[in-house]
């Protein structure tokens, strides 16, 4: 593989590290399968262009995150008051979504940032060379997982956690679990809409299809992490997920880079996650296995 495929799969996983965060924090801290992420990708993704049209890269990103925050309420209304189901309330919510895409991107199925500054030719103008990208990608994925982090060890991170681990017990002690739906949704799908402001900057363009599959990337990204590096604490589960972003891009820019048909990739994903979930699962036929054979 060369040097240039190599930095780009890196740039990618960065950013898509970004979403991975999100997922982790619907998936894994609050339990909850939520496939608004599909949906939450795009809108960053259309936002962040609408503002590059007008020469706002930077805002973009911005009230990418903050668009994304109010998506992600979307499925927390439907589940904590209207009672319904959170799988079915995250389809709602990104069927919803698709056709509130298509008002923001004024109708049109895809738009294209030709001759427009995003906030990778800005940051050019501060540092130059072939890696600004992949430095600018860096130092917001450390400021995300950073943020992270520190909001989940405060008393609402406290809260979020537990909510996820056992429901019952906190409302037992008097805790308000629906806010803490809301608002561990809300900031889910913020960091998924921020990935895809910064997906659609890095690529120059917005599709209001780009979001499909964005679960099982996120997901792939997660267990892979969670498989690899390990879960020790809250730091390394936070870096793993990056770290497992990362390896992901990798893995499928290897793929690729064999001979793989781009046409595949879903198809791998896919059996990527599968593998990585059954991890626990082989590995204890492996070791039955090996015991009744070579004891």
């Amino acid at each position: 593989m060369n040097l240039l495929a190599y930095q780009g799969s890196l740039e990618l996983g960065i950013i898509y590290a970004i979403m991975a965060l999100g997922v982790f924090l619907s998936f894994r801290t609050l339990n909850m399968p939520d496939l608004t992420v599909d949906g939450s990708f795009v809108t960053g993704a259309a936002i962040s262009v609408v503002m590059c049209l007008s020469d706002h890269p930077f805002l973009g990103l911005l009230l990418a995150f903050v668009f994304g925050c109010v998506a992600g309420c979307i499925p927390a209304f439907l589940h904590t008051k209207l009672k319904i189901q959170a799988l079915l309330a995250g389809i709602l919510a990104m069927l919803a979504l698709y056709s509130l895409n298509l008002k923001i991107l004024n109708g049109r199925p895809n738009i294209a940032l030709l001759n427009k500054g995003t906030v990778f030719s800005e940051f050019e103008k501060i540092v130059s060379g072939d890696y600004s990208r992949l430095i600018f990608a860096v130092l917001l994925v450390a400021f995300c997982l950073l943020l992270l982090w520190l909001f989940l060890n405060t008393r609402i991170g406290f809260f979020l956690r537990a909510t996820g681990d056992n429901d019952q017990m906190v409302r037992a002690m008097g805790v308000n679990t629906d806010l803490t739906i809301f608002i561990g949704l809300a900031c889910a799908n913020g960091l998924v809409a921020l990935s895809g402001a910064m997906i659609a900057q890095y690529q120059s363009y917005v599709d209001v299809g780009m979001g499909v599959g964005m679960v099982v990337i996120g997901l792939a990204s997660v267990i892979i992490g969670e498989v690899v590096f390990g879960i020790n604490t809250l730091m390394r589960r936070l870096m793993a997920v990056v770290l497992g972003s990362v390896l992901y891009r990798l893995v499928i820019a290897v793929a690729l880079e064999l001979g793989m048909p781009p046409t595949d990739l879903k198809l791998v994903s896919a059996i990527i996650v599968t593998l990585a979930m059954s991890t626990p699962v082989l590995k204890k036929q492996f070791t039955t296995l090996k015991r009744r054979h070579f004891s």
